[in-house]
């Protein structure tokens, strides 16, 4: 059971070892991540990026070595762990056949909604008055990532892991994820990210992680 002052949270990778497939990707990695961080996580396409990512969630088995949250191995409390955590991958992970605010509050069930949190508020924030309650599988690819992207708005959880959020949004989407990415470390957040978009995160908030440095001499 988690148990930890805010001060005391901290995700940790100790030698891990990342694989897909029968192939070996990252070998021996050691990263920590305090409370008010935001790590960048880059490296040549196959460097495995986003076998890192659902590695760091629970979502893969590791090769080798262990993930800790707040000092405890996260196989040993996993529904704990994934209710402090806000995941966003590659692919919006949203059901076609409900609606944008459908979908919304199925998320919220499954965790701690922010309090007194509207939730279609928040998709008008997110640029999605109007279309609260089509089918996801009639909006864009773009509309589609904002449902995904509600979640940041909506839940609260400390640790955010993000698979190329920025994709598929537009200048004005953009800059309001950014205004949340930089409002959520300066509240002792902590995030996990992959993404081609200039991040303009203060001096010592942004810590920059690079596979290449940690490829398997095979990959």
């Amino acid at each position: 059971m988690i148990d930890s002052p805010q001060a005391a949270r901290s995700l940790q990778a100790h030698s891990l070892s990342c694989e897909r497939g029968d192939r070996e990707l990252i070998r021996d990695l050691n990263l920590e991540i305090k409370p008010g961080k935001l790590v960048l996580v880059e490296g040549s396409n196959g460097s495995g990026k986003t076998t890192l990512l659902r590695t760091l969630c629970g979502l893969r088995t590791p090769g080798a070595g262990r993930i800790t949250w707040c000092g405890e191995d996260i196989r040993h409390f996993r529904s704990e762990y994934h209710a402090e955590l806000n995941y966003i991958g590659h692919l919006p992970g949203i059901k076609d056949d409900l609606s944008a605010i459908e979908n919304l509050q199925i998320g919220c069930q499954l965790q701690t909604m922010h309090a007194d949190i509207d939730l279609m508020d928040v998709l008008d924030k997110v640029g999605l008055f109007g279309f609260e309650e089509l089918p996801c599988r009639t909006l864009s690819a773009g509309q589609r990532r904002r449902v995904a992207l509600a979640r940041l708005w909506a839940i609260k959880a400390p640790l955010w892991i993000l698979d190329e959020p920025f994709n598929a949004i537009d200048k004005k989407g953009v800059e309001l994820l950014l205004g949340l990415l930089e409002s959520h470390i300066n509240n002792k957040g902590l995030v996990v990210l992959t993404t081609h978009q200039h991040l303009d995160i203060g001096e010592g908030r942004l810590q920059r992680l690079n596979l290449n440095e940690h490829r398997a001499q095979q990959a």
